[in-house]
């Protein structure tokens, strides 16, 4: 958002009134809100943080017009959870959620990790770092797995060199990037321990909880939905027990892994009836997974797994 001031907008006469209902159907950003509950099931504390934002947001952009906000608010942020929890989802909705109240020019998310800013060799951080800071202006950067940025064991890392660049950046141009880091909760404390000016520079820190079995059964319905598919009734009995045996298991990467089990299960269908082509098929043929799918995960064997058990 580009800084205003009295020579570029004329403020409102102090006995004046503005409406806020208006000004947040005017914003949309209603319409994103109601995206993010499609699109992801349970996160209730994390959805009611947004929304507690984005009314923040909406009341900061009404002082505004009073002339009583004297610099954009910091909007860097943290969030922690375990893979497969939506943190990146709802990363590309919070840059929605700043277009759609001015705060950035673009509304567009570029995701990155450690690979994507630090170099192998000294003077190739900077620019990597750089290149693709001016990819991210005028939205959202997103940092996953941001604590390998610091190797504080590794004398010859350049992690170091692109924190100070970031940091110049969140600070200097916060009007027009936001900075959301992710990773797991305590490594991203360790990491804020050992860099106090990056944690200085973070107004909000999300913590996105685990899904329950129950939430995560929602979810692969949603995504079959999505993907034109359907369970039969015994898959839909398997899928259930499958799911709590899969988050006990190593690897458990929450709604991720689902997508992988049902990715393996629309595998296994189109080989089963591939090895009975001569047989006419039918819409429902086509869509339906059967228990079978997934029977035959090795979820349902006995003995420890390695790697991912889907």
């Amino acid at each position: 958002m580009s800084e205003v001031t009295e020579e570029t907008i004329e403020f409102l006469a102090d006995d004046a009134c503005v409406n806020l209902q208006e000004e947040f159907e005017k914003s949309k950003v209603q319409d994103v809100l109601d995206k993010l509950d499609q699109e992801l099931i349970g996160l209730v504390p994390i959805k009611t943080r947004i929304r507690e934002i984005s009314a923040l947001l909406l009341v900061d952009r009404l002082r505004q017009q009073f002339n009583l906000s004297s610099e954009t608010p910091t909007l860097h942020m943290n969030f922690t959870g375990n893979p497969g929890t939506g943190k990146t989802t709802v990363a590309l909705r919070m840059a929605e959620i700043l277009h759609c109240l001015g705060y950035v020019r673009e509304g567009h998310l570029v995701s990155v990790t450690r690979d994507d800013l630090v170099g192998q060799y000294i003077g190739h951080t900077a620019p990597k770092t750089k290149d693709v800071i001016k990819k991210a202006m005028g939205g959202v950067l997103f940092i996953d797995e941001a604590y390998y940025l610091y190797k504080p064991e590794n004398e010859r890392d350049y992690g170091g060199e692109s924190i100070e660049i970031l940091l110049q950046v969140m600070e200097n141009h916060r009007d027009d990037l936001v900075v959301i880091l992710a990773g797991y909760k305590d490594k991203m404390d360790i990491f804020f321990e050992s860099n106090p000016g990056m944690r200085s520079r973070i107004a909000h820190h999300l913590d996105f909880p685990d899904y329950s079995a129950g939430e995560l059964e929602q979810i692969g319905e949603l995504m079959l939905k999505e993907m034109n598919y359907q369970l039969s009734p015994d898959a839909k009995k398997v899928l259930k027990d499958y799911i709590p045996k899969r988050m006990s298991l190593s690897h458990f990467a929450n709604a991720r892994s689902i997508r992988n089990a049902l990715d393996r299960m629309r595998l296994r269908q189109a080989n089963r009836l591939f090895a009975d082509r001569s047989k006419s098929l039918t819409k429902t043929d086509l869509i339906t997974l059967e228990a079978e799918d997934l029977l035959v995960s090795r979820v349902f064997t006995e003995g420890k797994l390695e790697g991912d058990p889907i």
